[in-house]
């Protein structure tokens, strides 16, 4: 059963105390679109940095199918699903990142909605990975083999209106209308999010985002 987590204090605290498997400290940070993955992973990594540890955030988000594969796949108005990214490429990634020194990764531009080859760096200095995804800790073909990755897993307990909210607000920022914005929260992200909700195994611990 999963721990709960309340506080930035208690997160590092699990995080420091979970013995590691790998030459590095893999931390998974899980959750649903909007949950505030990348938020509480940046916040744990500022904060593991001033107790001496060295660390960084690696996003799962690089590993998007590029539109040119998923339009003509007929897919392109699923983007995000998990089969939308390349899940063994980012499996591979994961990988080296608990092993070798300087490992690179791709980055994605939410302007231009692309992802940018070897745009971050893992360098051999850093102690603990931070890592943030939707699909973390999917028990599904393709992801499920992750799990045996993470020293320490956390996923984002964030009730579903609270998630709807969020998206929408999201696609409003970035232009669109109401009308579009809800149409596409509902026919893209929120499938999205019951997806993590539905199919995510078990986290060592729960934060409520």
């Amino acid at each position: 059963m999963s721990r709960k987590l309340d506080t930035m204090e208690s997160v590092v605290s699990a995080v420091m105390d979970a013995p590691r498997r790998q030459k590095r400290r893999m931390i998974a940070i899980c959750g649903a679109p909007a949950s505030g993955k990348s938020t509480l992973a940046e916040a744990l990594c500022a904060a593991l940095v001033r107790a001496d540890v060295s660390s960084c955030v690696v996003p799962m988000d690089g590993f998007h199918l590029d539109n040119s594969i998923l339009k003509p796949n007929g897919i392109f108005d699923r983007k995000g699903a998990p089969h939308t990214f390349d899940s063994a490429g980012f499996a591979a990634l994961m990988a080296r990142c608990a092993q070798e020194d300087d490992v690179y990764y791709p980055t994605f531009d939410r302007a231009r909605d692309l992802s940018i080859a070897a745009s971050g760096v893992v360098s051999g200095d850093i102690d603990t990975v931070v890592v943030e995804g939707n699909y973390l800790l999917m028990q599904t073909p393709g992801w499920q083999d992750l799990a045996a990755v993470w020293d320490v897993s956390i996923f984002l307990d964030v009730p579903a209106a609270t998630l709807k909210e969020r998206l929408v607000k999201r696609w409003l920022d970035h232009g669109m209308s109401a009308e579009d914005a809800e149409a596409r929260d509902e026919q893209n992200d929120m499938q999205n999010a019951r997806t993590v909700i539905e199919h995510s195994a078990h986290a060592d611990f729960v934060f409520s985002g």
